[in-house]
């Protein structure tokens, strides 16, 4: 990872530990990890089912929390976070998209990007145009209208790729977002997430067993054994 010093750590961990209780058997997930991310950046994070990928996405998304160990989001303690504090941050700092779509069925395309605008308080205009530049962004500006059963998988996750940018977050993390998808709409999917989030100065975290999503990353991370791999610039 570059140490130039006009580049801002975006992402920082400190030691982060996740454990699991099953039954009588303690799972240790996430042994210590430490993790540093600039800002505009991308990172791909992979390795074997059950190594605990998801784990640490849903902590740096505030979704999870450790049992020990400190998130920082732009130089703010997450980890400090109340609930209450923690919905904001989700709600306006960092947008995610899952393997699954989780678009609302009676909702267009274009009002499914819009939703989480309404939300966050941006005025019904602003959130209309932000989502149809999204939309355009990922080649759906004929698919405005569309209903999700009226789209394909592939065109699903493009809606929900353009949805994780609507409320113009510092952050997207991804998980596992194209693991519905044949390795064409796989291909074209990945290359709009991470074309999106250049073209928008975000910082992108994707976690992926596929290794041709997790190459386009400026950085690449394996998980095993709850230990995080060195960063490794991709080329």
């Amino acid at each position: 990872m570059s140490d130039e010093p006009d580049k801002k750590i975006l992402i920082k961990t400190e030691n982060i530990v996740k454990n699991y209780v099953s039954g009588a058997e303690t799972l240790h997930i996430l042994k210590g990890i430490n993790l540093n991310i600039e800002e505009g950046k991308s990172a791909a994070i992979s390795g074997q089912s059950g190594s605990g990928k998801s784990t640490l996405l849903n902590i740096l998304g505030a979704l999870d929390r450790t049992d020990e160990g400190r998130v920082f989001i732009g130089g703010d303690e997450i980890t400090a976070l109340n609930e209450k504090e923690l919905a904001l941050y989700r709600s306006k700092r960092v947008g995610f998209i899952f393997q699954f779509h989780y678009l609302l069925k009676d909702f267009t395309a274009l009002e499914n990007v819009m939703i989480p605008a309404f939300i966050a308080g941006i005025k019904k205009k602003d959130a209309m145009e932000r989502a149809k530049s999204l939309l355009a962004d990922v080649n759906l500006e004929d698919r405005l209208g569309h209903f999700p059963s009226q789209l394909s998988g592939g065109e699903r996750q493009r809606v929900a790729v353009a949805r994780s940018m609507v409320n113009d977050p510092a952050v997207i993390f991804a998980d596992e977002p194209t693991g519905n998808l044949d390795p064409f709409n796989s291909g074209i999917v990945a290359q709009m997430l991470y074309a999106g989030a250049e073209k928008r100065g975000k910082t992108l975290i994707v976690v992926t067993h596929d290794r041709e999503v997790a190459a386009r990353a400026s950085l690449r991370f394996v998980l095993e054994g709850g230990q995080l791999s060195a960063a490794e610039e991709s080329l």
